[in-house]
C-alpha cells in the first residue's frame, strides 16, 4: 500500500509539474500537439494536419464567430463563465439534462492538458486549469491556442489546415460566412463538413451570424 501510495505522489508531482510548465512554456511558444491529436493519429494511422498560424493572421470573423457561437462572454469572465454554470444548473434541475458550459478557456484548457469525454474528474482538474490559463495568459493568446488546436474536421486541427481544406483559402482571406460555417461545426467537427452542411449545418450558421452582428465592443474589445 506503501508503494502505491508513493507511485500516486509521483504521478501527480509529475502532472503539476507538467501543466505548470505548460502554462508557462504554451504561453509563448505554440504547442507541438495535444492529447487529442495524438489520438486522432493512432485511430487514422497517420498523422493530424496540424499548422498553427498567429492570430493577426487569422480574419478577424473566425473568433468573432466562435465567441458568438460558443462564448458570448469570453472576454467578460475570468476563465470560468458563472452565469452559463447557473443557466446550466437551473437547466438540469426543469429537465434533467446536464448540458455543457464550457468557456472557451476551459476548452483550451481540456485541449491542452486533459483526456477528451466527460466527467467529474475531469471537469473538477479543467476548471483550476482555466482559472489559471486566464490569470496567466493574456485574452488574445487564449484565442489564438484555441483557433489552432481546436479539431475542425477529421484529421484537421487549427483554422489554418481547415480553412485550407474546405475553402481552399488562407485564413485571412476567410469570409463571415465561411467563418460562421467553421464554427457551426465545432460541436461535431469529425461528423459535420464546413465544405457540405447539412441543412442544420446551415440553420446554425445563419444563428451565428446574427448572433455576430449582435456583438459589442466590450464581448470582442479584449481581441484588439
Amino acid at each position: 500500500m506503501a508503494i502505491i501510495l508513493r507511485l500516486l505522489k509521483i504521478c501527480a508531482a509529475l502532472l503539476l509539474v507538467f501543466w505548470g510548465g505548460g502554462l508557462l512554456l504554451f504561453r509563448f511558444i505554440d504547442p507541438p500537439a495535444t492529447p487529442l491529436m495524438v489520438i486522432r493519429s493512432v485511430e487514422r494511422g497517420a498523422w493530424i494536419a496540424y499548422r498553427p498560424v498567429r492570430l493577426e493572421e487569422i480574419a478577424a470573423g473566425l473568433p468573432r464567430a466562435v465567441i458568438a457561437s460558443e462564448d458570448g462572454r469570453f472576454c467578460l469572465h475570468r476563465g470560468i463563465d458563472l452565469g452559463a454554470v447557473q443557466e446550466a444548473l437551473e437547466d438540469y434541475e426543469e429537465t434533467g439534462r446536464l448540458r455543457g458550459a464550457s468557456t472557451i478557456t476551459m476548452q483550451v484548457a481540456r485541449n491542452l492538458f486533459l483526456w477528451p469525454g466527460g466527467g467529474f474528474a475531469r471537469k473538477a482538474i479543467e476548471v483550476p486549469l482555466a482559472l489559471a490559463l486566464d490569470a496567466l495568459w493574456p485574452k488574445r493568446r487564449i484565442m489564438e491556442v484555441y483557433l489552432n488546436i481546436a479539431e475542425m474536421g477529421a484529421g484537421l486541427f487549427g483554422a489554418a489546415t481547415a480553412v485550407q481544406a474546405y475553402f481552399n483559402r488562407v485564413p485571412g482571406r476567410l469570409t463571415e460566412s465561411q467563418a460562421a460555417r467553421l464554427a457551426a461545426i465545432l460541436p461535431a467537427p469529425t461528423r459535420w463538413n464546413a465544405a457540405t452542411p447539412t441543412a442544420y449545418v446551415e440553420r446554425r450558421t445563419g444563428t451565428i451570424m446574427a448572433r455576430m452582428a449582435q456583438l459589442g465592443p466590450a464581448q470582442v474589445g479584449c481581441l484588439q
